[in-house]
């Protein structure tokens, strides 16, 4: 061989040994680099409604430049991209320089919130080969990083945990306060976590992390302070400290012992507003079953109490008057939230000045007053929340206010009629019960005669709820107030002189059909009152007698 090509072998091996020194301080450099894996998936959840639907989170690295964010996402997610670098960067991981894209799949459903800032720095660190993670595939992990890779609160736990739950994963990992907010609904293992180091730890699987799961113990300190669990506190309205009003408080156990719509009338300081306000305390607490579905939407809205488990006290939801028909019932233009008539399911929607709250919001009520939900339609997305709420609205009689009270109104009979006139037919039809109320006499308010507690209402109230429990028992509802035809068919038959009774009163005073059947449904929970098994003439009497804006004398 000649040396020629021996200079020339020698100058090739020369390249290819500095070309692998080269290569061989890349390599301990990034010990990693080899490592890297090309597709890593992160079981997540999108929640609609009150139901979480699964969200995949896919993190492929490969060779390029870039992070690019796919999957109809918001600004919310795409922000997350930043954030989620700089709490990576904050704890000792690496932003690989190659291209980096993340999927948020399902691809054609629109995702929202920052609960994906997690899932994402989770999936960064596991395709680039930076920490072992064999438990990625077995939680369902959700939750907000800060700069300081701190993990944030998230709507929606709740129903996140369900879906956990449903799909059979081992459990799920979320911020601290979300996971305490679930932890008494249960159904799988749930930790709580504040820091992303702590989330690496349980994926990591190397310790045990025992102490991270959150557990429902009631009888633990940290359950002790649990708001919207116990009965209502002593700054709760009582009817003992009510004077007078024997007839409107008589009305309105009736309504709480079956769930009716109540409207009250009457002049200002005729006790209108305390009445409504009282009617929560003797309200019976939730089943467990209520409870989850009245925690479920507290979690979407984001107003799920940190430490409290389910809500366990019916809520009392005042809005005024003039909130927007949004406020009301629910929407938003890019992430539909619950409305009041939402918030105040399985509890008390109470409205004060009725008359005067826009056409268009009162009657917007009529649909869910009757079907006991609300379908909120959007252009590219429909939200359907529950919504069986008790209605109690409350209104003065008249413009001026004091119709009723001696001779100090001045409208004149037409300016009656046209006010209570606001209210359609269709919108009172769905009222049960309607409650005139006169002013206070003096001498009550002198001698303070001792009234009747709301712990003694209270007491007859559940009795009443018991005795519905087991008659719908398997049913889906609750009281009596929720009957369909066929239930109102099935339990409020009446006898002959009952029949003939609520023919001529149909006849005399024209009701509707719907009118007639909440008077039935009215009796039903006056005889449930009494533990009578049978709807008697006395019971259609009295439910009758609340139908005060059928006879229309009353609007004049």
């Amino acid at each position: 061989m000649s040396f020629q090509k021996y200079a020339i072998i020698f100058f090739f091996s020369k390249k290819l040994f500095k070309i692998f020194l080269f290569l061989k301080a890349i390599v301990r450099a990034y010990p990693d680099i080899w490592k890297q894996k090309m597709l890593t998936v992160v079981q997540s959840a999108k929640c609609i409604g009150i139901k979480a639907l699964p969200v995949n989170v896919e993190v492929n690295i490969s060779s390029g430049i870039g992070i690019h964010l796919v999957g109809l996402a918001d600004a919310a997610v795409r922000e997350s991209l930043l954030r989620t670098i700089t709490a990576l960067q904050a704890v000792g991981f690496r932003i690989p320089g190659k291209k980096i894209v993340i999927n948020l799949a399902p691809a054609d459903l629109h995702k929202k919130g920052s609960g994906y800032d997690l899932p994402i720095a989770l999936g960064i660190i596991a395709s680039s080969g930076q920490a072992e993670l064999p438990g990625l595939g077995k939680y369902l992990i959700m939750g907000e990083l800060g700069l300081d890779a701190s993990v944030r609160k998230i709507p929606g736990a709740m129903p996140v945990v369900e879906l956990a739950k449903e799909n059979g994963c081992q459990g799920c990992i979320l911020p601290e306060e979300s996971a305490m907010e679930a932890a008494e609904y249960g159904g799988c293992t749930i930790f709580g976590v504040k820091r992303l180091g702590e989330v690496i730890r349980i994926l990591e699987e190397k310790e045990d992390c025992e102490n991270l799961r959150i557990v429902w113990n009631p009888d633990s300190s940290i359950w002790q302070d649990r708001p919207h669990t116990g009965p209502y506190d002593s700054g709760t309205m009582d009817f003992a400290d009510i004077y007078g009003q024997d007839g409107a408080k008589r009305g309105l156990e009736i309504a709480a012992a079956g769930g009716h719509n109540v409207l009250l009338i009457g002049p200002p300081g005729s006790g209108k507003s305390s009445l409504a306000k009282a009617t929560a305390a003797i309200l019976p607490p939730m089943t467990t079953e209520e409870a989850v579905e009245t925690s479920k939407i507290y979690s979407v809205a984001g107003k799920g109490g940190t430490r409290c488990g389910l809500i366990r006290r019916r809520p009392f939801r005042a809005p005024h008057y003039s909130s927007s028909l949004s406020a009301i019932l629910g929407g938003g233009s890019d992430n539909i939230m619950p409305g009041e008539i939402s918030l105040a399911h399985n509890g008390v929607l109470f409205i004060d000045e009725f008359c005067e709250a826009p056409k268009r919001m009162t009657e917007a009520l009529r649909a869910p007053m009757e079907d006991r939900s609300i379908t909120i339609s959007r252009l590219k997305s429909k939200v359907e929340y529950p919504a069986s709420f008790m209605l109690i609205a409350a209104t003065n009689p008249c413009p001026c206010g004091y119709y009723g009270d001696g001779d100090r109104c001045t409208c004149s009979p037409g300016k009656r009629a046209a006010y209570l006139s606001r209210l359609s037919g269709p919108i009172m039809d769905r009222i049960d019960i309607h409650l005139w109320l006169s002013p206070v006499d003096a001498s009550k308010l002198i001698t303070r005669k001792k009234e009747e507690p709301s712990t003694e209402i209270a007491a007859r109230v559940l009795n009443a709820r018991e005795i519905q429990k087991e008659r719908f028992r398997g049913e889906g509802i609750h009281t009596n107030a929720e009957m369909t035809a066929r239930l109102t068919e099935i339990h409020c038959r009446t006898g002959k002189e009952s029949s003939a009774f609520l023919k001529r009163m149909i006849t005399a005073e024209r009701l509707s059909a719907r009118a007639c059947s909440r008077i039935l449904k009215v009796a039903r929970t006056i005889a449930d009152l009494a533990g009578e098994e049978d709807i008697g003439l006395q019971h259609i009497s009295e439910a009758s007698r609340y139908r005060l804006l059928d006879k229309m004398e009353l609007m004049i």
